[in-house]
């Protein structure tokens, strides 16, 4: 299992390498979250060891919080596995299109964060952490490859109208 200060260096890199752009912070805690929901509903298994606490925003891990600068994540130990890196970049290449707000708003709708908010009001960032059984509830529901197929199903179309 990867380290989850390890893995938010490797999305802050290869976001940037992949957009030109740096990642804001905001963007950068739910794309760990989307990665580590992903890897649930792919290999059963989480991709890090990290937690993430349901502030009003959508979820944040602390730890990444206090190690995040203008370049790059400090106290990074060591590159992710391969499989972590094949996840990091679907979810990438899925949601890193997606403004800060947006996956605000998508991560407003999972069960693991609606869990995480229980007692908060709506302004108020929260402590509560998100637990990890939640986090694999809402994997549920996650169809990791429609992507691919509509990638398929686009090309072969295509073809066939030709």
């Amino acid at each position: 299992m990867d380290k989850i200060i390890n893995v938010a260096q490797y999305v802050f890199e290869e976001y940037r390498r992949v957009t030109g752009e740096v990642i804001d912070e905001m963007k950068l805690h739910k794309l760990l979250y989307f990665a580590q929901r992903e890897s649930l509903a792919i290999i059963n298994e989480p991709l890090f060891e990290g937690e993430f606490e349901g502030w009003k925003y959508g979820p944040v891990c602390k730890e990444i919080r206090n190690s995040i600068t203008p370049d790059g994540i400090i106290d990074v130990d060591g590159d992710i596995s391969d499989e972590g890196k094949y996840i990091v970049n679907n979810v990438i290449l899925e949601y890193g299109s997606l403004a800060s707000w947006k996956l605000s708003e998508l991560s407003h709708k999972e069960l693991s964060w609606k869990n995480a908010r229980i007692g908060f009001h709506e302004g108020e960032n929260g402590n509560h952490k998100l637990k990890l059984e939640d986090i694999r509830k809402d994997a549920q529901k996650v169809r990791p490859y429609d992507h691919v197929w509509d990638m398929y199903y686009d090309e072969f179309e295509d073809e066939v109208m030709e």
